[in-house]
């Protein structure tokens, strides 16, 4: 009888225990599970705070000085530093985040993610979040520090738009890296070689360092593809005096299409991870290093 009892609330806690973590519940946890150990592992190795804020810094003074040597507008001196902090969004999608199941599978932790009773969606999710929340302290300080040193003045238009602009970037950015993330690993060794490929040629299709008025129409408008290429352009054009005169587009226009990048690529990074959970559950293979 006391063990037939014993055997029922231990069955109720554990449906309770179940119905805990299910649908909603169990995806936020597995999010802030996932963006715990990114944002608490930055502050364990203050080396690479200090190199990932000092290299951009040394890129940026390189342009600034050029741009000042042939007499650029000064403006130019603010979309460099601005373009600057956010090559550390792109270095941490491309390497934290596209590359990121595929060094899963290397280490052997691809099959408890994909075992797991939570969503891939959310495990990628808590990492984006986890990177955005360090590499935004790190493209801030570029930013100040930058700024200080080379007196750039701003001329912010407005800050709701701005914000609407940094975010909606964001949003379009690391769906790009879910996305992303699935083919990598799909295409399994070859991945390293792409990240390394499209490294330094987005620095220049995204104009990074000067407007992407500068090119052709349609290389621009190719350029696009790329959600920092439309973000940049519009923040510059809500912050500085001469941004709008540069801007490839209007903000307004900019804004939709980064919205509907966003909705493009995170959509499409569902439609990817489901395709590869089900290839691994069918092939089986998926998870090995070997592969």
């Amino acid at each position: 009888m006391n063990q037939s009892r014993t055997s029922t609330d231990l069955q109720t806690v554990l449906r309770q225990e179940v119905e805990k973590s299910a649908g909603w519940r169990l995806f936020i946890q597995t999010v802030i599970a996932r963006a715990y150990p990114r944002i608490i592992g930055q502050q364990r190795e203050k080396s690479w705070m200090f190199f990932d804020i000092f290299l951009p810094i040394m890129a940026v003074s390189a342009y600034v000085f050029v741009y000042r040597a042939i007499q650029a507008p000064e403006d130019y001196v603010g979309f460099v530093i601005m373009g600057g902090a956010m090559t550390a969004f792109w270095m941490n999608v491309l390497w934290s985040m596209s590359s990121q199941l595929y060094w899963e599978k290397e280490t052997g932790n691809l099959a408890l993610y994909i075992m797991a009773p939570n969503s891939m969606m959310a495990i990628l999710l808590g990492m984006a979040l986890g990177g955005i929340v360090a590499t935004t302290l790190r493209a801030g300080v570029i930013v100040v520090l930058g700024s200080l040193l080379f007196r750039v003045s701003y001329a912010v238009v407005s800050f709701p738009q701005l914000l609407a602009v940094f975010i909606l970037a964001m949003v379009a950015l690391y769906g790009m890296g879910m996305m992303f993330a699935s083919v990598y690993l799909l295409l399994s060794r070859e991945a390293w070689h792409i990240s390394n490929l499209a490294q330094e040629p987005v620095y220049l299709l995204s104009g990074f360092y000067f407007p992407i008025k500068n090119f052709n129409f349609w290389v621009a408008l190719g350029a696009s593809v790329i959600p920092l290429t439309l973000g940049l352009d519009a923040m510059r054009q809500l912050a500085f005096k001469t941004g709008a005169s540069l801007g490839f587009l209007s903000v307004n226009m900019e804004l939709g299409i980064l919205l509907g990048l966003s909705i493009l690529f995170l959509l499409a990074a569902r439609f990817l991870l489901r395709y590869m959970e089900k290839l691994a559950i069918r092939e089986g293979r998926l998870t090995e290093s070997r592969r």
